[in-house]
């Protein structure tokens, strides 16, 4: 669905592309920047004799953003896991109705997933990453980010089922 080269589209649908592509971008440098540190754990255990300790701790951090956010991304680019095939195979009016109930089901855990990242964000923001120094709940941000984002994402896509526009 989302294909920025989509002529005409518009400013809703350039708006969304823009925050899925940039979720891609944080993502892709997490994982630039995840990769370059596990060379550092390396280098600094085996050729140093001297294991950075902090390593472990950005590196749990860094997957859960790469995770939460490649999973918005994925949501509005429409490659998450799904059955397509399944729905498919069923007549018109069975295959629109499996459609609108696959949106809200996406809907729905979008939904409680940004809310309870953002709870999870807020108890546990007062408490530090040892060794890192900054707030534990810098790993649930991306939980409610996420969260909120497929919402979006989603709310958009039901929004051109609604007009008839194939997603």
């Amino acid at each position: 669905m989302a294909q920025s080269h989509v002529a005409g589209a518009g400013a809703v649908y350039r708006l969304l592309d823009l925050l899925s592509r940039i979720c891609v971008m944080v993502a892709g440098t997490g994982l630039v920047v995840l990769i370059a540190i596990f060379g550092w754990l390396v280098w600094g255990r085996y050729i140093m004799n001297d294991t950075p300790t902090w390593v472990e701790q950005l590196a749990l951090i860094l997957v859960v953003w790469i995770t939460f956010l490649g999973a918005a991304a994925g949501v509005w680019s429409r490659t998450h896991l799904s059955v397509d095939f399944l729905r498919d195979a069923f007549p018109g009016p069975i295959a629109m109705a499996m459609k609108w109930l696959a949106l809200v089901g996406v809907l729905i855990f979008a939904l409680c997933l940004g809310w309870q990242g953002y709870i999870l964000a807020e108890n546990t923001w007062a408490r530090t990453v040892p060794m890192l120094g900054i707030s534990e709940g810098m790993r649930a941000v991306p939980m409610a980010i996420c969260g909120a984002l497929s919402a979006l994402f989603t709310l958009y896509q039901m929004a051109e089922l609604a007009r008839g526009r194939v997603y």
